[in-house]
C-alpha cells in the first residue's frame, strides 16, 4: 500500500474547530504538507487558467467536516457544493471550514437553480446566490454553475445568463458554468455556442450508452477552451438495489481520467474509507488489468444509473419527470442518501399518486428499468418524517 494512502485503521485527532474535533486518519499524515506541492496529477481547467488536481471533492452528501479536512490535507483543494445541498447546511459547513484559510489555498464551486421561465428569474437567481455567499462566508467563488440543466433553451436563458455575467463583471464569481445530468452533449454544445460559459460539469461514467456523442461534445468544449468537470463517475455506486454488487470506485475514476479532456472528477465520498479509495486511485491512475476487466464486464450492465435519455417521458401518458425520479432512486438505493432522494422528489411537485391514472405501465426503458415499481418505491419517501431518514 502506498504510504500516501489513508490508513483507516489509525485515526488521529488533530485539532478542535468550532467546538468539534476534526479527525483524520494517522496514515494520511505522511501525505500532509502545506498543500503547496501537488500530490496528484494536475490539469488546467480550460481558459479559466485554474490548475486543478484530477481528484476533487463533490461535497453534496458530506456532513462531516473531518472528512473535508482529511481531503484537504491529502492534497485535494477543489470542492464542489450547491445552494440546495442539505438545505444550505452543506455550504454552511464549507464556509465554517474554510474560514481563516488562505484564499489561494482552495478552489470552490457552487450551483444555483431557478426556473428559466419563472417571473423575475434573474432577480431570484441573484437572491439565491447572495444567500449562498453568506453561507460560504466568501467574497467570491471560482465557479458558479447554473444547476442541473437538460434543456438547451435554458442554457441560453437571457435572464440567467445576464445575471451570471453581471456577477462575473463584479468579481463575485470568476467563471460561469453549467451542470447537466442528462442530454449532456446538447447542453455542452449549447454552452460552447453561447460564448459566456467557461466550465461544464457533466455526468460521465463507463455505463453511459452515448459515449461517442458525449466524448465529441467534451472534445469540442476542451478545444473551445472550456473546463470540463466530471460527476456521477461511479454510476450510482452499486449495480443493485440490495447493494450487493458494488462498483469498483478506483476503476470508475481511472476510466474517466483516461480522457485527457476530463480535467477533474468530483466523487462524493463521505467517509475515510471512500476517501482512501479515491486518493489511491489518484496516486496510481494507470488502470490495472483487474480494473480493465471490471469495466469490460459490467459496462453493459445498467445498474442504478439512469441514462437520462428521456424516451420514457414520451411514452408516459402523464409525462412524468421519470429521469429525475430515477436519479432520486439512485440517491436512495445507491448512495444510501434518503434525505437527498426525498428532497429531489419533493422538488418535482408530483401528485400524491403520480401513476394513479394508469392500470398498467407500458414504458419500455432503454435500461430495462421496471419504471412503475421504481416510481412506487421512491415516491413513498415523501411521507416519511425526516427524523427517520437521517
Amino acid at each position: 500500500m502506498n504510504t500516501n494512502q489513508v490508513n483507516r485503521r489509525n485515526f488521529l485527532k488533530l485539532s478542535t474547530a468550532a467546538g468539534a474535533a476534526l479527525v483524520v486518519p494517522a496514515g494520511m499524515q505522511a501525505a500532509v504538507n502545506s498543500n503547496s506541492e501537488p500530490k496528484f496529477e494536475e490539469r488546467i481547467l480550460g481558459r479559466t487558467g485554474i490548475k486543478v488536481p484530477i481528484l476533487s471533492m463533490g461535497v453534496m452528501r458530506a456532513d462531516n467536516p473531518a472528512v473535508v479536512n482529511a481531503a484537504f490535507k491529502s492534497g485535494i483543494y477543489f470542492f464542489d457544493t450547491a445552494h440546495v445541498y442539505q438545505n444550505g447546511k452543506n455550504e454552511e459547513m464549507l464556509g465554517t471550514f474554510f474560514k481563516g484559510k488562505a484564499r489561494n489555498s482552495f478552489v470552490l464551486a457552487t450551483k444555483v437553480k431557478t426556473p428559466a421561465d419563472e417571473a423575475d428569474a434573474g432577480a431570484k437567481f441573484l437572491e439565491k446566490f447572495e444567500i449562498s455567499m453568506k453561507r460560504l462566508k466568501l467574497k467570491y467563488v471560482e465557479i458558479l454553475y447554473y444547476h442541473a440543466i437538460d434543456n438547451v433553451d435554458h442554457v441560453n436563458a437571457p435572464a440567467i445568463v445576464e445575471a451570471m455575467v453581471k456577477l462575473k463583471k463584479a468579481g463575485r464569481i470568476k467563471n460561469i458554468g453549467v451542470s447537466t445530468h442528462s442530454n449532456e452533449p446538447n447542453v455542452i454544445n449549447a454552452a460552447i455556442d453561447n460564448g459566456n460559459y467557461d466550465v461544464v460539469l457533466t455526468s460521465y461514467n463507463f455505463t453511459q450508452t452515448h459515449h461517442d456523442e458525449l466524448d465529441a461534445a467534451i472534445d469540442r468544449a476542451a478545444k473551445a477552451g472550456l473546463g470540463v468537470v466530471a460527476m456521477k463517475t461511479m454510476a450510482g455506486g452499486f449495480l443493485d438495489k440490495e447493494r450487493t454488487q458494488k462498483v469498483d470506485a478506483k476503476a470508475a475514476l481511472k476510466w474517466a481520467w483516461k480522457n485527457p479532456n476530463i480535467h477533474t472528477a468530483i466523487p462524493g465520498f463521505v467517509s475515510f474509507d471512500e476517501l482512501e479509495l479515491c486518493v489511491d486511485a489518484a496516486l496510481n491512475p494507470e488502470m490495472t488489468d483487474a480494473e480493465k476487466q471490471f469495466i469490460a464486464e459490467i459496462s453493459c450492465k445498467h445498474g442504478l444509473y439512469c441514462q437520462g435519455c428521456k424516451s420514457c417521458i414520451a411514452q408516459c401518458p402523464e409525462k412524468l419527470p421519470i429521469p429525475d425520479m430515477m436519479r432520486a432512486y439512485m440517491y436512495n438505493y445507491g448512495y444510501k442518501s434518503p434525505m437527498l432522494a426525498k428532497d429531489t422528489i419533493l422538488a418535482l411537485n408530483l401528485p400524491a399518486n403520480p401513476c394513479k391514472n394508469c392500470t398498467s405501465c407500458n414504458i419500455k426503458c432503454t435500461n430495462s428499468f421496471q419504471i412503475a415499481a421504481k416510481i412506487s418505491d421512491i415516491t413513498r419517501l415523501r411521507t416519511v418524517p425526516n427524523e427517520f431518514l437521517v
